[in-house]
C-alpha cells in the first residue's frame, strides 16, 4: 500500500516552530483529523491533525525539532481513496483543535470561534466551555500560567496561608485540651513555598485542561483593534486574532490611593502574599474582607494590627450581629480599630512610616508596614474596548444583558468587569452563560442568590436579603438565630462562639437569605443558598435530616426554630 506524506499545514505567519510533544507512533491507527503533534511558538501551542484516516508508518521528527509549514511530519498508510492528481487534497483542521486557520485577507495571525481575554476562574471556564460545545477556541492570558489574580495572587494562595494561620491558633489553643507544645518556629521560605507549590499544582492543572480541550493560549497583553479583531502583545511582537466572538474576562486590579509614598513597605493584597517579612506593627487601610483576611495571617505570625475604615464598621455588607462576633472574638489582635476614619498623610523614613488620620483618631501613629486594601477597580479602560464599539462606564465596568452580552451583541463580558460582586463564583457561572449563548444557546444568567464569604477566622458567610437590608426595605420577615453554644458538635470543638441566622418571608415561610458566622461558615452557606434558589421554606429545611453532630445542624435546627418545634433549645412558640 502506497504511503503518504504528512506535512505541517499552512500555520499562518510561524515559522521555526518547536515540536514539543509527538501524539502517535509507527503501527498507530489515527482517524482523519486525530491530531498527530503539538507545535509550541512564543505565541502560541497548536496542534497538528491527520488529513486522513490511515496507519502511521514511519515518523519523521522528534520531540525538540523545528519545523515550518511544508516540513515533513510522518508517512501515512492511507485507508481512503487516495485525491486525484488534478486535485490534491489539502490538509484539514479539526473544528475543536487549536491549530491557526491560514492569515486571512485581514493580516490575522489566528482566527477562532470564540476569543476569551483573561484567564482567571470566569475566563478559563467560559474557554473551556466554549470548546467543549465544539467551538474553535483561543485564550489570552498575559500573565506567564493561567488562573488569573484568584489562583495566583487571590483567592488560592491567601487560603494556604489561612489554613497555615488557623492551625497555627489552633494548636496554641490545645493548651487548654492538656496538650502543649513548645513555641511554634516559622519558616517564611518555607511557608511561602507550600503556598507556591499550592497555586502551580492549580495553575498546572489548568494548562494541561487547556490542552486536552485543544484550546489554544496566547500569552501576552491583549487588546482589541476592531470589533472583530484583539492584538495580543509579548515581548515587542504582536499576534492578531480575528474571532467570531469574544468574551471579556480581563478582571480587576487592586485600587491605589494616589498620596502614598513609594515604599516597598507599603503594598496591596498581592505584597502582602509575598511574606517577605513579618512586620512588628503593620497598618491595614481598609476594613473590607481582603484587607481582615490577610492581617488574620500576619497577626498569626507576629504583627501587631491596627485597622482604618472610612465608615461605620468593618465588613460592610454582612449583618452586624455577625461582625459582631469576629471582632470580639479577634480583639486581641488589633490594638486600634479606628472607625470612620480617613488616612490623611502618610511620610515614609528609616524609623517607620507615619500615618496622619481624620475623624475619630487624631494623633499621628507610626507602623512598620501598611496593607493597602480600598477594593479594586475593573480593568474595563485597559483593554481597547472603545476600539472594538463596547460601552465601558467611567469607573471602567461595561454593562451586560441576562447573557452577559455587551452594546455589541458578538462580544460578553462576564466576572469583575462586568459589575458587582467582585467573586470568583459569580464569574464562572457568568462564563459558561456566556459562552452557551457564544454557540447559540438560549442560557441566561438568573442567579436569585449570590453567596459571600470571608475566610477570617471565625469565618463569616452570609446570602440572599440580609437582616439590615430587610430592616431598612421595610420588609416583612421573619428570623430565626440558632447559638452555636446549643451546638454539640462546636462545643465539641471548642469553638462555639459562632449562630446560624435564617430569614425568611413572614408570609409564606420560604427562605430568602441567612448568614453564619463561625468555623466553616463559608462551607455551610451553600445549603442557605440552595434553599434560596429552589423556593424551600422552613418545614423543608427542618425536616431534611441532618446528620450528628454536626455544625449542618445548626441549619436544620435554626427552622426548626422558626416553626416552633426545635428541641434543642428552650421551648418557644407552640405548633
Amino acid at each position: 500500500m502506497a504511503s503518504t506524506e504528512v506535512k505541517v499545514p499552512d500555520i499562518g505567519d510561524f515559522k521555526e516552530v518547536e515540536v514539543i510533544e509527538v501524539l502517535v507512533k509507527p503501527g498507530d491507527v489515527v482517524a482523519k483529523e486525530q491530531s498527530l503533534v503539538t507545535l509550541e511558538s512564543d505565541k502560541a501551542t497548536m496542534e497538528i491533525p491527520s488529513p486522513g484516516a490511515g496507519t502511521v508508518r514511519e515518523l519523521k521528527l522528534k520531540v525538540g525539532d523545528k519545523v515550518s509549514k511544508g516540513s515533513l511530519i510522518l508517512l501515512l498508510e492511507s485507508s481512503e481513496k487516495s485525491p486525484s492528481p488534478e486535485k490534491p487534497a489539502a490538509p484539514k483542521a479539526a473544528t475543536s483543535a487549536p491549530a491557526p486557520a491560514p492569515a486571512p485577507a485581514t493580516g490575522a495571525d489566528l482566527e477562532c470561534d470564540v476569543l476569551v481575554l483573561g484567564s482567571g476562574p470566569g475566563g478559563y471556564s467560559a474557554a473551556f466551555r466554549a470548546a467543549d460545545l465544539g467551538l474553535k477556541t483561543v485564550l489570552v492570558e498575559r500573565y506567564p500560567v493561567l488562573g488569573g489574580v484568584c489562583l495566583n495572587v487571590g483567592c488560592i494562595p491567601s487560603k494556604a496561608l489561612l489554613h497555615t494561620a488557623a492551625v497555627m491558633d489552633a494548636a496554641r489553643s490545645l493548651a487548654d485540651h492538656g496538650v502543649a507544645f513548645g513555641e511554634l518556629k516559622v519558616d517564611l521560605a518555607k511557608l511561602r513555598a507550600f503556598k507556591d507549590k499550592v497555586v502551580g499544582k492549580l495553575t498546572g492543572g489548568l494548562g494541561s485542561m487547556a490542552k486536552m480541550r485543544k484550546v489554544t493560549v496566547l500569552t501576552g497583553v491583549g487588546s482589541f483593534e476592531g470589533s472583530h479583531v484583539l492584538s495580543v502583545q509579548k515581548e515587542g511582537k504582536k499576534t492578531l486574532v480575528k474571532f467570531t466572538s469574544a468574551i471579556i474576562a480581563a478582571g480587576s486590579q487592586a485600587a491605589k490611593l494616589p498620596f502614598l509614598p513609594d515604599d516597598p513597605r507599603i503594598f496591596d493584597s498581592t505584597g502582602a502574599l509575598e511574606l517577605k517579612s513579618v512586620p512588628k506593627r503593620m497598618l491595614v487601610i481598609g476594613g473590607g474582607i481582603i484587607g481582615l483576611e490577610m492581617g488574620t495571617v500576619y497577626s498569626t505570625l507576629g504583627t501587631r494590627l491596627d485597622v482604618v475604615e472610612m465608615m461605620d464598621g468593618l465588613m460592610l455588607g454582612a449583618d452586624r450581629d455577625l461582625v459582631a462576633v469576629w471582632q470580639k472574638f479577634n480583639a486581641k489582635r488589633f490594638d486600634n480599630i479606628m472607625l470612620k476614619t480617613k488616612t490623611s498623610k502618610v511620610e515614609a523614613s528609616s524609623q517607620g512610616i507615619k500615618v496622619w488620620f481624620e475623624g475619630e483618631k487624631k494623633e499621628a501613629l507610626t507602623y512598620d508596614a501598611i496593607l493597602v486594601s480600598v477594593g479594586r477597580a475593573p480593568n474595563g479602560k485597559k483593554i481597547g474596548a472603545e476600539k472594538a464599539g463596547v460601552d465601558v462606564d467611567a469607573k471602567g465596568f461595561i454593562s451586560v444583558d441576562s447573557q452577559r452580552r455587551t452594546n455589541v451583541p458578538h462580544i460578553f463580558a462576564i466576572g469583575d468587569i462586568a459589575g458587582n460582586p467582585m467573586l470568583a463564583h459569580k464569574a464562572v457561572h457568568e462564563g459558561h452563560v456566556a459562552a452557551e449563548a457564544a454557540a447559540g444557546q438560549k442560557s441566561h444568567f438568573d442567579a436569585r442568590v449570590i453567596p459571600s464569604v470571608a475566610y477570617t477566622d471565625p469565618e463569616i458567610a452570609w446570602v440572599g436579603m440580609t437582616e439590615d437590608e430587610a430592616k431598612n426595605s421595610g420588609a416583612a420577615i421573619g428570623v430565626a438565630k440558632f447559638p452555636w453554644a446549643a451546638s454539640g458538635r462546636a462545643i465539641a470543638n471548642a469553638r462555639d462562639e459562632g449562630f446560624t441566622k435564617l430569614i425568611f418571608d413572614a408570609a409564606t415561610h420560604r427562605v430568602v437569605g441567612g448568614g453564619i458566622v463561625g468555623t466553616g461558615a463559608g462551607d455551610l452557606i451553600s445549603e442557605l443558598a440552595l434553599a434560596v434558589e429552589m423556593g424551600a421554606d422552613a418545614t423543608d429545611i427542618g425536616k431534611t435530616i441532618h446528620p450528628h453532630p454536626t455544625l449542618s445542624e445548626s441549619v436544620g435546627m435554626a427552622a426548626e426554630l422558626f416553626e416552633g418545634v426545635c428541641t434543642d433549645l428552650p421551648p418557644q412558640r407552640k405548633k
